[in-house]
């Protein structure tokens, strides 16, 4: 009762302040990861060639799909793994962890020598790594204001995109560097055993300074975890001290980060039993209470967002590598086969410029194809799809949040949402690589990009179907077997300041 009152006080203090800055974000820390992952798309066409697994040009669609679902697959199996993990022993350790789980992951994959060690590796990337959920966590638990919601979300996609860009920029950049940079790499040298280490190094060292900076600077945000001694922060705010003298508690006088108890979502929440030792008619009530309408909505909007956003990802480098056929069959407006046969520098050089300008002008061919009127559309597609595309991850991440039923669940909500949008992630790029290369077989390039546009619709109307969902603080103890009658307690008092 003491430790209630005592937090009522620092609540009041903390809502006379007038302002309310956002609290500190891990960027440093998601930015590594689309670096890392998207970097292997400019030159997943030309390793998958490498491997000499098949003469039919056609195939290698399929097996660059299957390369890029590995990795998403196995996160699908560990995704509510982690989501669990990180309600119990806080955030922060599954997030280096998961970091850490990435930089082996593109150490193995650059030494690659084959499709199966390719696919092992990707596999165990995914499978030590279940850092979007658990971010997406993170982020509901640092933003007590409901108001700022939208701005600290936005900026999750914004950082992904920001490492989207340098991702293809730098895999096709170093990719191959003795036939892209024969006066600097030598041929009889480990960069020409293994043509696509180089790309993998960069990603591997981007995440290992991810994984210190996260270290010594990354707050744990479990309600219950974070009063814990975290001797990689007071390191953190050592050396910050000795760079900016006085900055080392300058955090303290953020109240909607420190003082995260204002909010009756995070208010400090008595131990529960462990999902593993509740009997079995409590586990029962609490999933009927957990995955509510709005909730399972929402979780299948984001599968389906991941579905179409990954496939876009994977299918466009694979169409600008593909070689343009020697017969090319056109009959449109439907049947038509195409490629451009691209190298990887100019594939890197092609996806950076898509997040920010339209048309991509690179190639003296996308210029011809710009004169045309029946391809000014493709050409202005790529622009449309990175703005447009990523803007609805911010706006499910925070109807997810809202809607979950209690804090306490929330981890395990965003690891069963992360999991589904893995498992998508995986369809994805498979299903569209059997389509493109039936296609390019059939005379119909433009099949797997129509499938992706009818699964978009499906998600459209999908979308118009979702609700918000009731509050958090709204779930009263008896309707939320997880939560006791002691953290309403504190809530009431709170309300009535």
């Amino acid at each position: 009762m003491a430790r209630s009152r005592q937090m009522t006080a620092a609540n009041r203090e903390a809502a006379g302040r007038n302002e309310r800055p956002l609290p500190p974000f891990p960027a440093k820390q998601i930015i590594c990861e689309p670096i890392a992952f998207m970097s292997i798309f400019p030159y997943i066409y030309y390793m998958i060639q490498d491997f000499n697994i098949t003469d039919d040009s056609n195939k290698i669609s399929v097996y660059a799909g299957m390369v890029t679902s590995a990795f998403t697959l196995a996160e699908f199996s560990t995704g509510v793994l982690w989501g669990r993990l990180s309600d119990k022993i806080g955030r922060k350790p599954v997030l280096l962890f998961g970091l850490l789980g990435t930089a082996l992951s593109v150490l193995v994959f650059g030494f690659a020598p084959s499709l199966p060690v390719a696919l092992f590796a990707r596999a165990l990337g995914g499978l030590l790594n279940g850092n979007i959920g658990v971010l997406q966590t993170t982020v509901a638990e640092l933003v007590t204001v409901k108001e700022h919601q939208p701005r600290a979300y936005t900026i999750m996609p914004m950082v992904w995109c920001i490492g989207s860009i340098v991702g293809p920029m730098i895999g096709g950049a170093l990719a191959r560097p003795c036939i892209s940079y024969p006066e600097i790499f030598a041929r009889g040298t480990i960069w020409d055993r293994y043509p696509y280490l180089l790309p993998n190094l960069f990603s591997a060292a981007t995440v290992f300074f991810g994984v210190i900076i996260g270290l010594l600077f990354l707050d744990e945000t479990h309600a219950e975890k974070k009063a814990q001694r975290d001797r990689g922060r007071e390191i953190g705010d050592y050396l910050a001290s000795c760079v900016r003298p006085g900055s080392a508690h300058s955090d303290e006088a953020l109240p909607a980060y420190r003082s995260q108890e204002n909010s009756p979502r995070l208010a400090p929440q008595p131990d529960t039993q462990s999902l593993n030792e509740a009997p079995l008619e409590p586990i029962a009530v609490r999933r009927s209470k957990t995955f509510t309408k709005p909730v399972i909505m929402n979780i299948i909007s984001y599968g389906i967002l991941a579905f179409h956003t990954m496939t876009f990802d994977q299918l466009f480098p694979v169409f600008l590598s593909t070689k343009r056929p020697e017969h090319p069959v056109h009959d449109l407006p439907f049947k038509f086969t195409d490629g451009f046969g691209l190298e990887t520098k100019m594939i890197g050089v092609i996806i950076y410029p898509t997040t920010w300008i339209s048309p991509p002008l690179p190639n003296p061919r996308i210029l011809v194809l710009c004169a045309l009127p029946g391809h000014t559309l493709p050409c202005a597609t790529p622009r449309l799809y990175e703005n447009a595309g990523y803007l609805p991850y911010p706006s499910n991440a925070i109807l997810l949040a809202n809607s979950a039923p209690s804090k306490q669940v929330l981890g395990t909500i965003n690891g069963i949402a992360a999991s589904t949008a893995s498992l998508c992630r995986a369809l994805g790029p498979t299903l569209s690589g059997l389509l493109y290369s039936w296609g390019l077989q059939t005379g119909y390039s433009g099949l797997a990009w129509w499938f992706s546009g009818l699964i978009t619709i499906v998600g459209a109307y999908l979308s118009s179907q979702i609700t918000e969902g009731g509050p958090q603080d709204d779930v009263m103890p008896e309707e939320d077997p997880l939560l006791d009658e002691g953290l309403f307690t504190d809530y009431d008092e709170e309300e009535s300041v």
